[in-house]
């Protein structure tokens, strides 16, 4: 019997000769899920789609609403605003547009799709493909056997990563570490796993440096490699730790001193969140300082010298824009994490926490603190 149905998606869908002939258009080598996303157009006669991309993949967003508007079919509307993470997935503006699904592009599942403003969301990883064989070749040339190894990299490449990790478990010790809510391998560039003392090194597959740095940032006595699958090339990566730290336990000692407090609440997606500005309001009422709130979806120099009565501003958006540019600002711009320490709330940490969206994190101040898990740190937390 000739089945009707694979991986969820009707046959006639996965072998219309026409949708195929659209879909090869496409880089082969990655995958935008396009027969899924027309299935569930389909199944749930969507009407109006809201389609958002990282900068990245923006080239490839008109065929991609060309090709759903004709076989879906539906009307799309394409965003192009700036978007640097699954934090930034827009269902608020989807919504506004009378949207009834959401496709966001290139990011993992964030924020819980149960969690979204009244409209549908579906994920697609975009998955990339590439020559495995040349990656593993490089690290059997480059590494001693019997190293213990963890391979890293976005959500783009983990499916070849673990294809990776099965050819190369003869030769070392191979791990893909993971920090829930993400994936295996996967890290972001605001969350990292930390590793044992006995890892010999990161790999990190990728082309940029902003999610490597997390994984540095969070396991400085680690030695870290970046292999480009595009250029086949591997690196040596390195970081200033012992700057970087200098420069924001300098921060957090300014702060410390400070008198009146800006929070600022990140409207770019879903970086903010209500939660963590209410337990950084308590904490800085309860250490007798003045709050004033804000509302911001791009965090910048100009703006913030507007407020000259500010003394220190406190970003719940991203800890990467205070940890890789908080000198450009005058006052000190510091991370939740960063506010706690300087009002006594929790103790500087040895190695710098990365654990920004990790379930197994330091305290309220991060994301899904609570969730999942049982409270693991004991804490001197004023409310």
């Amino acid at each position: 019997m000739r089945r009707s149905i694979v991986r969820g998606i009707p046959v006639e869908i996965l072998e219309d000769e026409r949708l195929n002939a659209a879909v090869s258009m496409l880089p082969s080598n990655y995958d935008f899920e396009i027969h899924k996303t027309v299935w569930k157009i389909r199944r749930e006669k969507i009407r109006r789609v809201y389609l958002q991309f990282p900068e990245g993949l923006l080239l490839f967003s008109c065929l991609i609403a060309d090709i759903l508007e004709e076989f879906g079919p539906c009307e799309t509307v394409i965003s192009c605003d700036v978007v640097y993470g699954a934090c930034c997935v827009d269902d608020y503006a989807a919504k506004a547009f009378d949207c009834e699904l959401l496709v966001h592009y290139g990011h993992s599942c964030l924020i819980p799709v149960q969690d979204t403003a009244g409209c549908s969301v579906l994920y697609v990883f975009v998955s990339i493909k590439f020559d495995t064989g040349h990656f593993i070749d490089t690290l059997r040339h480059n590494f001693n056997p019997e190293s213990r190894l963890a391979l890293v990299s976005t959500v783009q490449f983990i499916s070849s990563l673990q294809a990776a990790r099965k050819a190369l478990s003869n030769d070392f010790k191979i791990e893909l570490p993971q920090v829930s809510p993400l994936s295996p391998g996967e890290v972001l560039g605001c969350t990292a796993p930390r590793f044992n003392e006995d890892m010999d090194a990161i790999i990190f597959v990728g082309d940029g440096r902003f999610h490597l740095e997390s994984v540095m940032i969070a396991n400085p006595d680690v030695p870290a490699f970046k292999y480009d699958p595009y250029g086949k090339k591997c690196f040596r990566e390195h970081y200033d730790h012992k700057t970087m730290r200098k420069q924001r336990h300098q921060s957090v000692e300014k702060a410390s001193n400070c008198k009146k407090f800006g929070l600022i609440f990140g409207a770019l997606g879903r970086q903010g969140n209500i939660r963590i500005m209410e337990t950084l309001r308590d904490q800085l009422l309860a250490s007798c300082r003045e709050v004033f709130e804000f509302v911001m979806s791009e965090i910048s120099l100009e703006k913030l010298s507007r407020f000259k009565n500010i003394e220190c501003w406190v970003q719940i958006a991203c800890p990467r824009l205070s940890i890789d540019w908080g000198l450009q600002f005058i006052k000190p711009v510091i991370t939740p994490y960063e506010l706690m320490v300087a009002m006594d709330g929790i103790k500087w940490q040895k190695q710098y926490p990365m654990d920004y969206y990790a379930f197994e994190s330091l305290g309220p101040w991060t994301n899904n603190f609570g969730k999942r898990t049982k409270q693991h740190v004991k804490m001197r937390y004023t409310k």
